[in-house]
């Protein structure tokens, strides 16, 4: 059966990319977290969404400019509800300390298609490692030079490029150019013949960001491996009606 990622947590209920969206996305029944990671001025990896912290947070300025004492200042839940102010934006090394206490999937996003972070895949990829959760990490990212780079650092790791609309003429022979294992589409590129023509050759595919339901039940009745969903208690729920009928 399809895989149901979180993205950026249970996006729908909690603010974005914070633990409270994770543990919920978790008791919503989603099988794997979704997340973005940007480095702090000091190197540390954090889990944001944006090259800034205007939108997700009570600051303002480039996640590249805060030292991780000063990001931590930060309330990243305010703009979303009153209850959500304590929350703080995470280090990957803390989401990787909760996660590896569940069953749960991961799907890290290198945000480095504005910013080309110096020696981010090493950095994050030696965290997962170390973690011991290689085998149940995916990385994404647009910057697809950047999932090149984790392929040659180790050829264990799992890549998957994330594609706008059109898709490459083949996007077969463009994972094999990149080592990757799989694609990570816009959901209106997706259809029942490029999901066959991908399992046939060994490749798995995970639409983004699938919110609608009627979407939501084609990509799991198209056999789709995953899709990545803002509504991970929605999608649980198809997925459990599907399993019964």
């Amino acid at each position: 059966m399809t895989i149901i990622y979180a993205h950026r947590g249970s996006n729908g209920q909690c603010p974005e990319n914070t633990m409270a969206a994770f543990k919920q996305a978790l008791k919503e029944g989603a099988d794997g977290i979704e997340l973005d990671v940007h480095l702090t001025k000091d190197g540390v990896p954090v889990i944001i969404h944006d090259e800034t912290v205007d939108r997700t947070s009570n600051g303002n300025g480039f996640v590249k400019d805060y030292t991780l004492n000063s990001i931590k200042q930060l309330s990243m839940g305010s703009w979303k509800s009153h209850q959500y102010r304590a929350e703080t934006i995470p280090t990957l090394e803390e989401f990787l300390e909760w996660v590896a206490s569940t069953s749960l999937l991961i799907n890290i996003e290198l945000k480095n298609n504005i910013f080309a972070y110096k020696g981010m895949e090493k950095v994050v990829l030696n965290m997962v490692t170390e973690r011991g959760l290689l085998k149940r990490t995916v990385f994404s990212s647009f910057n697809h030079e950047s999932l090149y780079k984790i392929h040659l650092l180790n050829t264990d790791a799992e890549t998957a490029p994330l594609l706008a609309k059109p898709l490459p003429i083949s996007p077969m022979d463009y994972c094999r150019e990149l080592g990757a294992r799989g694609i990570h589409p816009h959901y209106r590129s997706v259809n029942s013949p490029l999901i066959s023509e991908l399992h046939a050759n060994h490749l798995s595919i995970r639409p983004y960001t699938v919110n609608l339901p009627h979407f939501m039940r084609l990509l799991m009745e198209w056999n789709s491996d995953a899709l990545i969903t803002d509504y991970p208690w929605m999608a649980a729920n198809l997925k459990k009606q599907l399993k019964q009928s």
